[in-house]
């Protein structure tokens, strides 16, 4: 555990953590505190940022990072986290910039629909769509990875069962970074984990959920993927900390997966707070996951890099 993760894990727990104790979730606190402590870094050397937030732009609303040559090695869908009830793509460019500079592959993070305004399934809905155009653009399937943290991971699970469902083409795998796989809350690290994760309570969980949810029972597997028969899926990628309490989220989900004859990698990492990807470039360990999160999509996607990665990237 680096000293530059400890300390992200210091000021969590003094300024976020504080905040989880809420007996009520307030969509619009959240959003205000986001809001004002989001970090924004810089477009990577090499890369054109395309923002498309106008009415218009709906299925692709949301924004594109690509190369300024046009040369990409695949295409990554990615879906931000936030409990499906705040945070955007600007949030997680730390991601988002962070997976196109190291793997080459042009990202669209989409800015689908938030609840409680717009409750299950629109989150889904929007994510099908996005995903359904791409295709209808051109892009292969083969070439596409969905990646999401936290809810954003949970969606994207969600989004391969709903088209594997549908009977579509699957992407070539999905990525997820902290995943949140069970709305209903039954995971054992729920309590585990409660006053060592350095971002949420335990119980702060499942009152988020009902922002989401609304009517829907929590265990739909279109909501809750851990729910869902896995059989089919693609390749997934799975990074979650052992000291969050959404840890058994992603470790059920892999151990299912695993049991359905899907490829599955889990790494869970010693101590991170949750979706510490969305600190690199400050956080080493941010950017060895990202590094390997990269790795992962070029290797499902039979894409080999075209060119240097930029600057920014470092193996540690």
């Amino acid at each position: 555990m680096s000293w530059q993760s400890a300390l992200a894990c210091w000021f969590l727990r003094r300024q976020f953590h504080p905040q989880t104790r809420h007996p009520t979730i307030s969509a619009e606190r959240a959003r205000n505190l986001t809001a004002k402590r989001a970090y924004t870094p810089r477009v990577p050397s090499g890369w054109t940022l395309h923002e498309r937030y106008g009415a218009h732009d709906w299925p692709l609303r949301g924004e594109w990072l690509t190369r300024v040559d046009g040369k990409h090695a695949a295409t990554i869908l990615y879906l931000h986290g936030g409990g499906y009830y705040f945070c955007s793509p600007q949030t997680h460019r730390a991601a988002s910039f962070g997976l196109a500079a190291r793997s080459g592959a042009r990202v669209f993070s989409l800015d689908y629909r938030l609840a409680p305004e717009h409750p299950f399934p629109a989150a889904l809905d929007d994510a099908l769509a996005a995903y359904r155009h791409l295709l209808e653009e051109g892009t292969k399937p083969e070439s596409i990875v969905i990646a999401g943290d936290s809810a954003g991971g949970g969606l994207s699970l969600a989004t391969l069962v709903a088209l594997r469902d549908a009977g579509g083409p699957l992407p070539a795998g999905a990525i997820l970074f902290s995943p949140w796989t069970d709305l209903a809350a039954t995971g054992a690290s729920l309590q585990t984990n409660d006053g060592i994760d350095p971002m949420f309570h335990g119980p702060s969980i499942a009152r988020a959920a009902k922002l989401y949810l609304a009517d829907t029972p929590a265990t739909h597997p279109y909501a809750s993927p851990l729910y869902a028969d896995p059989k089919g899926l693609p390749p997934l990628f799975i990074q979650v900390s052992s000291t969050e309490v959404l840890l058994d989220d992603s470790r059920r989900v892999a151990d299912k997966a695993r049991a359905a004859g899907v490829e599955v990698e889990l790494d869970v990492w010693r101590k991170m707070p949750h979706v510490w990807q969305l600190w690199a470039p400050f956080i080493p360990e941010a950017r060895r996951s990202l590094d390997l999160a990269a790795r992962f999509a070029l290797r499902v996607t039979g894409a080999a890099r075209a060119v240097q990665p930029s600057s920014e990237t470092s193996i540690v």
